[in-house]
């Protein structure tokens, strides 16, 4: 792991262009912004031809992960399109699992896949926390995006969470059913609890490495958190999210790093996940933004969450009119953001309730962000 502000280049954090547009991290603190900012799950990736070319040009999808330039590449594609307030490194939730050895592939049209896979108790002995310089290709794109971005927009990292990666490392690929992962958390919690701790403990110190390599924001992607029985994700998801969380850095070089945890599925817990350690709280399309704001995103000059979200993502293959009705929507469910400077309150980040599909028409994507820039900013002449 980095022990320093710099990384195999000699790039201190400090040496970045000033930030022009910090609408995003003001939102993430609570601080009131004249608009309500907006960026994109997946917003690098299949549905940009640009994207689809670059990756030709990789060969696989590992070969541009793993390609600073090509990562760089990705990443700043949709800014160049559509005026998004924040960018998300280019990577994937499974780096870390990756690192400790259990090889990871992707093949065309697939989701991801392992060679090994930790079922049993030899497996899970064999597991540890990676040696990060085996992550060294995911900070050095940290690195080289923070600097190609030249502080148009903040910069987010992010990992998965431990009970979604557990799910890939016993499962061995996606699943349908979480019929492995599950089977070994009740047979075997003893197991399970081992292989969550290792991964949270993992993914501090890979969040803490990108915070030093110059991400702005991370975030916490609990993709499968919602597949878990009610007390079952207390104990195997959230706990493990809150480890992670209580190793992070909220700060680095004098700049708060706001921390965003999103699980999908995760609407019914929201009043348990109000007390993690955290800034933000992400929601999928499922739960109500008003609603969600009664419960956990406090009032002017009090503590409370950030709220991130929450259109559905199909809605962008509607035509525009309705791309913009159903937008328009979802802002006035949250309602007015507090709009008084010289103190915190209720605030929303505009995203989607999961990741963009692959066959979302890109222009389809600016009457989304036509529609909340402008709406979201008339809202506050109320």
């Amino acid at each position: 792991m980095p022990g320093s502000a710099c990384d195999n280049r000699g790039m201190s954090t400090s040496s970045f262009a000033p930030l022009q547009n910090d609408t995003f991290l003001r939102a993430c603190l609570r601080q009131a912004t004249d608009y309500t900012p907006l960026w994109l799950m997946r917003q690098a990736g299949r549905y940009l031809p640009e994207y689809r070319d670059t990756r030709a040009k990789a060969g696989s999808f590992m070969g541009l992960a793993t390609n600073v330039d090509y990562a760089t590449e990705v990443t700043l594609q949709p800014l160049e399109r559509y005026p998004l307030d924040a960018a998300i490194l280019f990577s994937d939730i499974l780096t870390v699992p990756d690192a400790m050895g259990l090889g990871l592939s992707f093949a065309l049209g697939e989701g991801p896949k392992f060679a090994k896979n930790v079922r049993d108790e030899a497996a899970v002995n064999a597991l540890a926390v990676p040696d990060m310089d085996k992550l060294r290709y995911v900070f050095d794109a940290v690195t080289s995006i923070r600097k190609a971005l030249n502080g148009r927009v903040p910069l987010i990292g992010f990992s998965g969470s431990p009970w979604t990666l557990a799910c890939y490392m016993v499962e061995g690929a996606g699943s349908d059913d979480y019929r492995q992962v599950k089977s070994l958390m009740y047979s075997r919690p003893d197991l399970m609890h081992r292989i969550l701790e290792i991964n949270a403990d993992a993914v501090a110190q890979y969040l803490n490495a990108q915070i030093e390599a110059g991400a702005q924001a991370v975030m916490i992607f609990d993709s499968w958190g919602g597949v878990l029985a009610d007390g079952a994700f207390q104990q195997f998801s959230l706990a493990y999210t809150a480890r992670v969380l209580a190793q992070l850095k909220t700060e680095h070089e004098g700049a708060r790093i706001p921390r965003i945890v999103f699980t999908k599925g995760g609407g019914l817990w929201l009043p348990e996940m109000n007390g993690l350690d955290c800034e933000v709280l992400g929601l999928d399309w499922t739960m109500n933004l008003g609603k969600a704001r009664a419960l956990v995103g406090g009032q002017v000059g009090g503590p409370g969450k950030a709220l991130q979200g929450n259109i559905d993502p199909n809605v962008l293959f509607a035509p525009p009119d309705q791309i913009a009705k159903e937008t328009r929507r979802v802002l006035d469910s949250f309602g007015q953001p507090h709009t008084d400077r010289a103190t915190t309150g209720p605030t929303h980040i505009f995203n989607l309730g999961h990741g963009i599909s692959q066959f979302t028409p890109p222009e389809h994507v600016s009457a989304l962000v036509e529609t909340v820039h402008s709406h979201s900013r008339a809202l506050r002449q109320k």
